[in-house]
């Protein structure tokens, strides 16, 4: 139970994970006829999780509260606190087709949530004095990555106005914060190795940025939305160059911080297949949801054996000693 009480914030990356490829089944179930039920079953399970995932983060902030105000203090894994409030936009992709008054007022929640949560972290970052050896690929969650979610809700429950905005938040954050990244990686010492698996969030902002524009949009996507996913097949073919060097370490939770990206990866191209591009990106529709799906197993599979192996959660924190 102390692992339990201990459930850090970067959990909620696997709900990215699993509710993306859900939505990839969702799209594949209406361009190539797929069973219909693999989606929704995909879906279902990513609320379960994200429904565990909730109640035992809120358990961590009313029995661990010390570790729970740690993380928060932690100049890397407060990041993916944003994670927590942005999810709740994220299940209203899911419970959409079933009741949409629902799924907007996730959004709204969610939406209000990661907003605050990003302009709070980030207004503390502009205030300078941040230790370079800091500066990694999660810094994109609390104004990239729940902003683009946020979007790609808007859009699909019918609220482009709103997604735009969320769109542009996300984009114009991810391109300037995109160099500072790219300049600590290759100037800075490298990465310690437990941190490594991070760098898979580098895929994530090209192609989840896509999905939000093309969720804001209609008709046949255009050159921009087509060349931020290109750039996101630019950026997987370098994380495979870096495979050696970032799997270093033995199987962790931190190595679903490849998922979002890549179920957004598939899930853009066969978006942008149904409505109508031909060419290139449909050649890789399928190779894309291909890897998505293998990649997804490994992961869950992986996942279950550190499980077993009682490795998956964190440790409990140690307690001092009562006194005599």
């Amino acid at each position: 139970m102390g692992s339990l009480k201990a459930i850090p914030a970067s959990f909620f990356g696997t709900v990215l994970g699993i509710i993306g490829l859900g939505g990839s089944w969702r799209m594949a179930g209406r361009l190539w006829q797929l069973p219909h039920a693999i989606g929704e079953a995909i879906m279902l399970f990513g609320a379960l999780v994200w429904a565990l995932l909730v109640a035992l983060y809120v358990v961590k902030w009313v029995w661990s509260r010390d570790r729970a105000l740690a993380e928060a203090r932690d100049a890397v894994q407060c990041c993916f606190i944003g994670l927590a409030p942005a999810t709740f936009a994220l299940m209203a992709l899911a419970i959409g087709p079933y009741h949409h008054g629902v799924a907007i007022g996730l959004w709204i929640v969610g939406s209000a949530g990661q907003l605050a949560f990003g302009l709070f972290r980030s207004g503390g970052m502009w205030r300078g004095g941040r230790d370079l050896a800091t500066v990694t690929p999660i810094l994109f969650l609390p104004t990239v990555a729940g902003n683009f979610i946020c979007a790609i809700a808007a859009g699909t429950l019918g609220q482009p106005s709103w997604g735009v905005l969320f769109f542009g938040a996300g984009f114009f954050n991810w391109v300037v914060m995109e160099s500072v990244i790219l300049f600590r990686l290759w100037m800075g010492a490298p990465i310690n190795e437990p941190l490594r698996p991070a760098v898979g969030i580098q895929l994530a902002p090209p192609v989840v940025g896509s999905l939000a524009y093309l969720a804001n949009t209609q008709g046949l996507p255009d050159l921009f939305a087509q060349a931020m996913w290109g750039y996101g097949v630019f950026q997987l073919l370098m994380l495979l160059r870096l495979a050696p060097w970032i799997t270093r370490q033995p199987f962790a939770a931190s190595y679903w911080a490849f998922s979002f990206g890549i179920t957004a990866l598939s899930t853009g191209a066969l978006h942008m297949v149904w409505r109508g591009t031909t060419g290139a990106i449909a050649v890789l529709a399928l190779p894309a949801f291909v890897l998505a799906n293998v990649a997804m197993i490994a992961l869950l599979l992986g996942s279950l054996w550190r499980l077993s192996q009682g490795r998956f959660l964190p440790p409990a924190p140690v307690m001092p000693a009562p006194g005599p």
